[in-house]
């Protein structure tokens, strides 16, 4: 039995996609673009021409406006002037009757003149009473004001003078408590240390009593032993 030919022949890609042609296009191409229909140059100028006329169409119609807008100011005008030529006649017409008026106007001028002079002292007398009042209110109220912020300084001075003194209290306190909280845990270690210190003595001296003790038995046993060596030996 022989082995099986797994090989698989090689295939140009590049050989296989010209084999196959043109890939087919989506859309327009350049080619299209290009050979797109163009206006000719007649088309163009009949376009500019058209274009022209309609520009010299909406000047036409602006002159139109403007005619009629003069038109209508210069009837406006002429109404005015008609008015002020009236005016003027019945201005001319009216300077006899003036002057008969204006004798009378000026006797009538002069007693108005008096009680106007008359009216303007009384008004000028009431101003100045009016006026002393105004100062002198102004100056009580000037003298109630400060007597008002003196009042109201001395009562924060108060405040803040008790204020001041209630914090020292509370300082003074608060120093009091822990110097005696301090000084009773100062006691307090104090006697803790002692009590230390004697169970330590105590302990040595126990310590030094065992000791003693063991040194002693330690020596009597050495001498036992000697003189039972010593007693061995005479015999």
């Amino acid at each position: 039995m022989g082995k099986r030919d797994n090989r698989v022949a090689y295939m140009n890609p590049i050989a296989m996609a010209r084999s196959r042609g043109p890939a087919p296009s989506s859309g327009p191409t350049i080619q299209d673009y290009l050979n797109r229909p163009r206006p000719t140059w007649e088309e163009v100028k009949e376009q500019l021409e058209k274009k022209k006329k309609g520009s010299k169409a909406l000047a036409e119609f602006e002159e139109r406006m403007n005619e009629n807008w003069k038109k209508e100011l210069e009837k406006h005008r002429e109404k005015l002037l008609s008015g002020s030529e009236s005016t003027s006649k019945k201005k001319e017409l009216s300077p006899s009757s003036s002057s008969s008026s204006s004798s009378d106007s000026s006797s009538s001028s002069s007693d108005f003149e008096d009680e106007d002079k008359k009216q303007g002292k009384k008004r000028k007398k009431k101003k100045h009473h009016s006026s002393r009042r105004s100062s002198e209110s102004s100056s009580s109220d000037l003298e109630s004001d400060k007597d008002s912020l003196k009042n109201k300084k001395s009562k924060e001075d108060s405040e803040r003078d008790k204020d001041t003194k209630s914090r020292k209290r509370k300082k003074t306190d608060r120093g009091d408590g822990l110097l005696s909280s301090e000084s009773s845990s100062e006691s307090e270690l104090g006697e803790e240390i002692q009590a230390k210190k004697k169970k330590n003595s105590e302990e040595r001296e126990k310590n030094d009593k065992t000791k003693k003790r063991k040194k002693h038995k330690k020596h009597g046993k050495k001498k036992k032993k000697k003189t039972a060596s010593s007693s061995s030996h005479s015999e």
